[in-house]
């Protein structure tokens, strides 16, 4: 997250310098040797300083924009204060010049340390805004990412009652059932399991890989019901790569996209691979676009990648040529919520 830069009003820059320039000529005004001259030379020189310290602070913060800080740089601030005292020596110095009647010493001391002063008072009120600014977007990132996840919670809500997925598996329930399929009890169980891994996995950010497949697997039993020798799947995951973690439903969910997108009979067989490498579990198809696709918004792979991404800090990678279409996920091999 880059942190926000901070930015000054210039008539509060301008007003509070003025404002500090008179006030330093006050101890003049109550004085019996009251010099308008000198009063007006040391609230210039005051202001003059004022000025420069506002526009160094702002600049020397703002150069750090890219770095996440919640506390005061103590060697920031020696640079700053360091700073501060060459510019007000030089404002003595000219000072001097102009009323050559004063004594050099004690006023370039008294400057000094008003110089200080006014350098802190700088310092301290930019970084107080700065981390206010840095607290607000903080804050701000939270909320997106809170929003970011129930929509992708809503969003697997709805894939995973799909009314289209939904009405087709009561189709080719009532075909088997009319047809006394004898897989009709199977394909009842295997649409129970669905539902039941759906209620049991929905509250969860993370599973076993090996439970995905299980959700996986009950999906397939159903759509190749439907489907017949029209779709051909293979899982070659290794036993160990079944121990990773995985947001529930994201290989269900790909599957599905895989069937939605691409043509699916016993003429064109699609055939869904889901396999492992070193670092990613990999699901491939090749591409046999339909004539007429199904209305969809993408919210399925939108979705896994807002979960990876904002749950995770992990990017999925996604590849397609004119024959095959792949998509990579990494492995997930212990929970960290961000």
């Amino acid at each position: 997250m880059q942190q926000q830069k901070i930015t000054i009003s210039q008539t509060i820059i301008w007003v509070s310098s003025i404002f500090l320039g008179v006030l330093s000529s006050v101890p003049q005004l109550a004085s019996h040797t009251f010099n308008w001259k000198e009063a007006v030379v040391n609230s210039a020189i005051t202001a003059a300083f004022s000025v420069i310290m506002w526009y160094v602070n702002i600049y020397l913060l703002n150069r750090d924009t890219g770095k996440r800080r919640q506390q005061i740089s103590y060697s920031r601030l020696l640079n700053i204060l360091a700073f501060g005292m060459v510019v007000m020596f030089f404002l003595a110095w000219i000072q001097q010049l102009i009323l050559s009647h004063i004594n050099f010493g004690p006023t370039m001391l008294m400057v000094e340390v008003r110089g200080i002063l006014i350098n802190l008072v700088c310092y301290m009120f930019l970084t107080l805004l700065q981390n206010n600014y840095s607290g607000q977007q903080i804050q701000l990132e939270l909320e997106k990412v809170k929003s970011d996840n129930l929509g992708a919670q809503f969003e697997l809500l709805k894939q995973q009652i799909n009314p289209h997925f939904l009405f087709n598996s009561f189709n080719t329930l009532k075909s088997m059932a009319e047809t006394n399929d004898s897989e009709t009890v199977d394909f009842i169980m295997k649409l129970s399991d669905f539902y039941r891994y759906t209620l049991e996995s929905r509250k969860l950010d993370l599973i076993t890989v090996q439970e995905e497949m299980k959700i996986v697997e009950s999906y397939i039993f159903l759509q190749k019901a439907r489907f017949g020798d029209g779709l051909i799947f293979s899982n070659e995951i290794d036993a160990e790569v079944l121990k990773t973690l995985i947001p529930p439903f994201t290989l269900q969910l790909l599957v599905e996209n895989c069937i939605k997108h691409n043509i699916v009979s016993r003429s064109k067989p699609l055939q869904i691979k889901i396999y492992n490498s070193e670092t990613e579990i990999l699901i491939e198809n090749p591409i046999q676009k339909k004539m007429i696709t199904e209305d969809s918004l993408g919210v399925g792979l939108d979705n896994i990648k807002l979960r990876y991404k904002h749950l995770l800090e992990k990017e999925i990678t996604i590849n397609s040529d004119e024959k095959t279409f792949q998509i990579k996920l990494p492995f997930i091999y212990e929970y960290h919520h961000h």
